[in-house]
């Protein structure tokens, strides 16, 4: 950075913290003013403030990714290095910076946002941010600074866009086969709880909406997640987002917490965006105390590693291996595996019931796969279902 933007930029800084004014393009004209001691021509302060602009204001540079349609990642490795993902797949973007200490600014401002602390004694972030970009989208952010960062400052920014396809649209873009529509809207019909699993971006949280928006209309329906993307089609959801801890360590309030909560909500259906701690527990007492027709994501590779993945999780929650199959087979009916290939493309690879060993231990058996369709196995499940939906 010239020397001189360098220090009218620090000198604009401090001026706007010490008024606690936003930085309006109309408060920066002034300020930039008067700091500049009215030397400035009309093009100089023109260049003055997009330059401010882009430093002091939403995500700076990256604020023209985010503007992108279909953006769903922005992951800056260097300065000259800013890579998204829009569906198919990382693409280096022509976004540059102009050194890393122009990232580590744009870093450290948006942890701040994010009412986080990011500095060399806690060299790393993890949080959300509102309504950035000009179309309002929840971001989540992670940054990681230098020297645990060995090459430079790494942002990576997440866009947490709203889900509000319903079945129908996904299976005409190829998402859902018509086989396992069919499927897919009698478990939602009977009421049976299912979990939605996949790896990150595979379009887990994107079936799991749809699939709400399936959901009768007379029925009341609490959505618990940690960033607000659930949107069903649906006349009556009531959606609860937790907190992350602010600068001091105070205010949070966790996902498990607000499961607790929504059993005091009247659900007829109660749903765990992503289901990754202890709440887990409380996720499955749930849905064995009356409440039928639960749901949730799970991050997994795929259906047959979902009991080994719970009882992970339920270990954070106190719950024992025994104790979490029982609940378990209990609790959840069936398991559906969404995937993401190297183009870019996402569909539900497969449909699994949760059977029970003479061992106690839960397994998942698929009943309908992408490249085989129905197995075997799939006339336990239609039983299940006739009985439940008495046909």
């Amino acid at each position: 950075m010239h020397p001189g933007r360098a220090q009218l930029l620090t000198r604009v800084r401090e001026k706007l913290a010490a008024t606690a004014q936003d930085p309006t393009p109309e408060v920066m004209a002034a300020v930039v003013r008067a700091e500049a001691g009215g030397v400035l021509g009309d093009t100089d302060l023109l260049d003055a403030l997009r330059f401010l602009q882009t430093e002091l204001v939403g995500a700076g540079r990256l604020e023209v990714l985010l503007a992108g349609p279909a953006v769903n990642d922005i992951l800056v490795v260097g300065p000259k290095q800013v890579w998204t993902d829009q569906g198919r797949g990382l693409e280096r973007s022509d976004v540059e910076f102009e050194d890393d200490e122009a990232v580590r600014r744009l870093a450290m401002r948006l942890a701040l946002a994010a009412g986080k602390r990011l500095d060399d004694a806690q060299p790393w972030v993890d949080g959300q941010l509102a309504g950035l970009g000009r179309r309002g989208y929840s971001v989540r952010l992670h940054a990681v600074i230098p020297p645990i960062a060995v090459d430079g400052t790494c942002l990576s920014l997440r866009v947490l866009r709203p889900a509000t396809q319903n079945l129908d649209a996904l299976a005409r873009s190829g998402a859902i086969d018509p086989e396992a529509l069919a499927l897919l809207e009698a478990i939602v019909d009977a009421r049976l709880a299912f979990l939605v699993v996949g790896g990150t971006g595979a379009g887990k949280t994107t079936l799991l909406s749809a699939l709400l928006g399936r959901v009768d209309p007379a029925e009341r329906i609490v959505c618990v997640e940690d960033a607000v993307e659930l949107a069903p089609q649906h006349p009556h959801v009531v959606r609860l987002v937790a907190r992350t801890p602010n600068v001091e360590g105070a205010g949070e309030v966790p996902v498990r917490a607000l499961v607790r909560q929504a059993l005091r909500m009247r659900p007829d259906r109660i749903v765990v965006g992503e289901v990754r701690g202890a709440e887990v527990v409380d996720l499955l007492t749930a849905m064995n105390t009356g409440h039928d027709g639960g749901a949730g994501t799970l991050h997994a590779n795929s259906t047959a590693e979902v009991p080994a993945r719970m009882e992970a999780l339920a270990a954070l929650g106190g719950m024992d291996r025994p104790a979490l199959h029982s609940q378990l087979a209990a609790a959840i009916s069936v398991v559906i595996g969404v995937f993401r290939d190297s183009s870019g493309s996402r569909g539900v690879s497969e449909i699994g019931m949760l059977r029970r060993g003479n061992d106690g231990l839960v397994c998942i058996e698929a009943v309908w796969t992408r490249a085989g369709g129905f197995t075997t196995a799939a006339a336990a499940l239609a039983a299940v279902l006739d009985a439940r939906l008495g046909r």
